[in-house]
């Protein structure tokens, strides 16, 4: 797994594009794939939701733009709560939305402190997978969901060759031409390989403690959203 510093310095150099490069390189379909998350997080009508790896805090004003709840947002990055908090501001949800620096994988919170979690893009990036998962479980109140929205293996054909050729060739080339930091555009093809999908990660997520895990498959299988339930 990704080292914890190196990816900290990563997302603070990079703070500046990356909602640029993310809506660009993904042709803007990781809007999309927020949205639907969305509709899933509000039918269970939670209260207070954590937003782990929160960066510039999309998923969470994707959130509020649907439901009026408190959200707590963490993020390793300074840079990247900075962006956040300018658009936070812009938005004037200022008052429903708290954005901290933290570690994922060592929450500040104390248990069943949430009623539901969320993150986009962001457990692929722990050091340790198993004890992040198990952080998530342990600050949920009971029943509390988690809604994981994350990159995976595209199984079916022609869209596991297209994406593979994008993933590998195209997205490195074009962070090395927009971005100051190419290697970081070279890191997500890297990280999304190695990273385990599908019924593996809901295998994960079963040994961590919840229940009741699902898998929805988004734009032939390019990403994912996990989710499962605390039962106690």
């Amino acid at each position: 797994m990704p080292q914890k510093e190196t990816v900290k310095k990563m997302f603070n150099e990079i703070s500046g594009r990356y909602d640029f490069l993310n809506h660009f390189l993904s042709l803007g379909i990781d809007r999309l794939w927020r949205k639907r998350l969305v509709r899933e997080m509000i039918q269970g009508k939670p209260e207070h939701v954590l937003d782990l790896a929160t960066g510039t805090a999309d998923l969470a004003i994707e959130l509020l733009g649907q439901s009026q709840i408190r959200i707590t947002g963490v993020d390793i990055s300074e840079k990247m709560l900075a962006v956040g908090k300018e658009k936070i501001a812009k938005a004037g949800l200022s008052s429903s939305i708290d954005l901290i620096s933290g570690d994922a994988e060592n929450l500040q919170f104390s248990d069943k402190t949430f009623d539901a979690a969320m993150i986009a893009f962001g457990v692929r990036n722990f050091e340790n997978l198993d004890k992040g998962i198990s952080e998530m479980k342990r600050v949920l109140t009971k029943n509390g969901k988690v809604m994981i929205l994350e990159f995976s293996h595209p199984a079916s054909f022609p869209i596991k060759q297209v994406y593979g050729v994008y993933s590998r060739f195209i997205i490195p080339l074009m962070g090395r031409l927009i971005s100051s930091h190419p290697s970081a555009y070279r890191y997500l093809p890297e990280t999304v390989a190695a990273f385990p999908s599908g019924e593996a990660f809901l295998n994960i997520m079963q040994q961590a403690g919840f229940k009741d895990c699902r898998r929805i498959s988004l734009s032939g299988g390019i990403a994912s959203i996990y989710i499962g339930t605390k039962p106690d």
